[in-house]
């Protein structure tokens, strides 16, 4: 018996390369990872990176699969799995989500997200972090928290296109885009769905756990609380994450 299709969908500032790890302790070679356009890929000409578009972009990629995947994405990438489970179930059999918390009614977008989000100041700080050489967004890169690994992979596939489409995709997403997103979040409940709650995520950049915990109750969503997990977890603790995967999908019928 062929297994579902597995498609991995990467977010802010990655490229698919991420995903290596997780894939790894999967098993799942025949896992395909979605770049979003602009992030890792070039965008198409007249692709505006709003929110709206993404979420098309990604149904675009699903129809061309014979039969619904199983769905997973982390950090931006999550929140494109949400929309597109909120839209178009019919293309997945199931979702996972790491960003569910954006879609809590009181989530306020973190300071850098708010910077980018205005005119004049979010170019001077995508010049900042996207603008320079690779020692230099290796240096960025590393002051996020990441391992020198994460750190090292994550900044040779930035480059000035993605602090473009940063910039488009965080202004289509000022409030309250995202909370009357939300409120549409009991469409997801039409195929299963886990949302990811990382404990150690600190920064939060994705919401608290208890707006994560909600938008999973609003969406009909399982959950894990994953103990040990930060945000960085594609490439830092792939294990916890890879046994909640599992775990959840084997209790789903084929």
């Amino acid at each position: 018996m062929s297994r579902t299709p597995l498609v991995l969908v990467h977010g802010n500032p990655e490229s698919a390369i991420i995903w290596g790890p997780l894939i790894g302790e999967l098993k799942r070679a025949d896992a395909i990872a979605l770049s979003p356009p602009g992030f890792g890929v070039p965008a198409p000409s007249g692709f505006d990176c709003s929110t709206t578009a993404y979420r098309d972009w990604l149904a675009s990629q699903l129809e061309l699969f014979r039969d619904p995947v199983d769905l997973v994405g982390h950090d931006w990438g999550g929140i494109h799995v949400a929309a597109l489970a909120m839209s178009r179930p019919e293309l997945i059999r199931s979702w996972a989500s790491d960003a569910l918390g954006v879609f809590a009614p009181d989530y306020v977008w973190h300071a850098r997200a708010q910077k980018w989000q205005q005119e004049g100041e979010g170019e001077a700080s995508v010049q900042e972090i996207w603008g320079g050489d690779l020692t230099q967004r290796h240096a960025v890169t590393s002051a996020l928290g990441m391992t020198d690994r994460m750190a090292e992979r994550v900044a040779a596939g930035m480059d000035p296109e993605m602090g473009r489409a940063v910039l488009n995709l965080l202004r289509s997403a000022r409030q309250p885009t995202m909370a009357e997103a939300g409120q549409l979040l009991q469409s997801a409940s039409r195929r299963p769905g886990l949302a990811l709650i990382a404990l150690d995520d600190f920064g939060r950049a994705s919401g608290t756990v208890e707006q994560h915990e909600w938008a999973a109750q609003q969406s009909g969503a399982e959950m894990a609380h994953l103990a040990g997990v930060g945000h960085w977890w594609p490439e830092e603790t792939p294990a916890p994450v890879a046994e909640a995967l599992t775990n959840f999908w084997s209790a789903l019928p084929n």
